[in-house]
């Protein structure tokens, strides 16, 4: 689905390519050369850790600026 925003369609990108859909996850998961759902578990698993951590989002933005 938009797995963004949870819509339930599974590959609807509500016209912003921002948003993530099954194919995406499907592709991550060919690349890491492991199943859809591990793909899924790994994100949820990641999602959990960043939690509430602001300083890995700002790595990441302080990352994006110098590039």
């Amino acid at each position: 689905m938009c797995m963004s925003c949870g819509c339930g369609m599974p590959n609807e990108r509500h016209g912003d390519e921002r948003n993530i859909t099954r194919d995406d996850l499907e592709h991550a998961a060919h690349a890491a050369g492991c199943s859809t759902e591990q793909a899924a578990e790994n994100i949820m698993s990641c999602c959990q850790t960043m939690g509430g951590d602001t300083s890995l989002n700002q790595q990441r933005d302080q990352a994006q600026s110098q590039s």
